[in-house]
């Protein structure tokens, strides 16, 4: 293992060695532990990482997995099918809630995405089957002006891709930083650090998921 790799892993109290964002908060590291870079087939579940991410633009993902039960709520549990129903009475319902994130456009944003979902199921048969075929071949470099020494990149020319079609399709709040964020998260790419005690568990599901 490099240096550089090294610096990026945190050992816990309890001895685990963890991707250093990972390591010392309980929430954060239970979505470390038991779901970040897992793969899934499941399109709901693939709708609210993409909602939520949206939510997150200039915002913590901890401030997000803290709600998330409220957005889950809030959502009827990212069923995009119910969503695409939401109309505006219920926005300015959502806007009351403070359990949320109070930002009408990122809720117009989810309610129209939801539709678009729809689309693109009655297009690929599932919201996985199309997320899935943006999984890149290898990893790739970080696409961006300037240096970059971070080990993982936070834009990348699959997740530029992804990004630029899903825009066409109307799909809002989903740029490629925010796309590769959500490829990390769903197993897409393994973006665990070298020596983190979930690389190679990681490794073994993304090497027998099944893509749709």
């Amino acid at each position: 293992m490099s240096d550089e790799n090294h610096s990026y892993l945190r050992t816990a109290e309890d001895g685990i060695s963890r991707c250093w964002w990972g390591s010392d908060d309980p929430d954060y590291r239970r979505y470390h532990d038991e779901e970040w870079g897992r793969p899934t087939i499941d399109d709901f579940k693939l709708f609210e990482k993409i909602s939520l991410e949206g939510f997150q633009s200039g915002l913590s993902w901890l401030t997000i997995l803290r709600k998330r039960e409220h957005f889950r709520k809030a959502f009827a549990g990212f069923d995009f099918n119910k969503v695409a129903m939401l109309d505006d009475d219920y926005v300015l319902y959502l806007l009351q809630n403070a359990c949320i994130v109070r930002h009408r456009g990122k809720i117009e944003a989810t309610i129209n995405n939801a539709g678009r979902a729809l689309e693109i199921v009655d297009e690929f048969g599932s919201l996985a089957a199309y997320i899935w075929q943006w999984e890149p071949d290898a990893p790739e470099p970080h696409i961006g002006k300037g240096e970059y020494n971070h080990p993982t990149p936070s834009i990348t020319k699959s997740s530029q891709a992804l990004s630029k079609d899903l825009k066409k399709r109307g799909w809002k709040f989903f740029g490629p930083t925010t796309a590769y964020a959500f490829m990390q998260a769903m197993g897409l790419v393994n973006d665990h650090m070298q020596g983190c005690a979930c690389r190679q568990e990681v490794e073994a599901l993304r090497l027998s998921f099944k893509k749709p």
